[in-house]
């Protein structure tokens, strides 16, 4: 059985206008520059992992959320938070609604993402992953023990983790019931008591006059035509963070329950800044 979601009713054609192929290409332009400079920068600093403040933590995600913040002012798109990241150790679950995720979650807050280890080959993401410090994950069960303690490492360094519980994108009008299998790492004797985990909502308003699924990235949908339909379009649209407050791992029984919870307020916060998201 597929992880891919699809929708029954098949995503818009893509129609792009001759002045929308020309602000694709100076958007694609300004964003090869800015990618390719800190990507330079970040690969760099990834080799001696300068820390900063005496906290042991590297600067590259500073530079990472620069990056995804200015992102988003090239191409036009508005951009806004609710609520407080969480500061201290723990981790990050949010909803999957398209690639565009990556950017618009490391422009709210400073993290590293957990990703499954196909998207470490996908061409241009895959680099900046990798350079970003993504953790990559297999689906097969005999590498789960290295994978927990791989997390607990990073966890217990002050890093950050997000990852998607959904497990696959959709179009970003529904939260699908989460999975819990990751969670179950927050359990670890040394980081049980803690850690504590928060929800985000990922809220993507479509441009006007567009369908409400424009930024909804899902099923056999192609990297590259979606790219340009964003790089091209006008007006655009906006995304908005809703920062849930963290639950304290250590007040739930077992990671069934704590991915329960998180679930139900990441769909809360979609549903309440999206109503669209209720045909779900």
């Amino acid at each position: 059985m597929s992880d891919v979601w699809d929708s029954e009713t098949p995503p818009d054609p893509v129609v792009i206008s001759p002045w929308g192929w020309g602000r694709a290409v100076l958007r694609a332009v300004a964003l090869i520059l800015l990618i390719s400079i800190c990507l330079a920068l970040l690969l760099l600093l990834r080799l001696v992992e300068i820390p900063i403040w005496g906290q042991g933590r590297p600067i590259t995600p500073f530079i990472t959320q620069f990056v995804c913040r200015t992102a988003f002012r090239i191409l036009g798109m508005g951009f806004s938070t609710h609520g407080t990241p969480m500061k201290g150790r723990g981790a990050v679950v949010a909803n999957h609604s398209s690639w565009l995720d990556i950017f618009s979650l490391n422009a709210g807050q400073r993290i590293y993402f957990v990703s499954k280890a196909e998207v470490a080959n996908w061409p241009g993401i895959g680099i900046l992953a990798r350079a970003t410090g993504t953790i990559f994950i297999e689906r097969d069960r005999k590498h789960a023990q290295a994978q927990t303690a791989l997390f607990e490492q990073r966890l217990l360094a002050g890093h950050r983790l997000l990852f998607f519980p959904e497990g696959t994108s959709t179009d970003g009008l529904r939260v699908l019931p989460f999975k819990s299998t990751l969670f179950g790492a927050f359990y670890a004797e040394d980081l049980r008591d803690v850690l504590q985990i928060q929800p985000v909502s990922v809220i993507y308003h479509a441009p006007k006059g567009q369908s409400a699924r424009f930024y909804g990235w899902w099923g056999d949908m192609g990297f590259g035509p979606h790219l340009v339909k964003l790089l091209a379009a006008r007006p655009q649209g906006r995304v908005e963070l809703l920062f849930h407050q963290p639950l304290r791992v250590s007040d739930y029984p077992n990671r069934k329950a704590l991915c329960a919870t998180a679930e139900a307020l990441v769909r809360a916060g979609l549903e309440a800044y999206l109503p669209a998201a209720a045909e779900s």
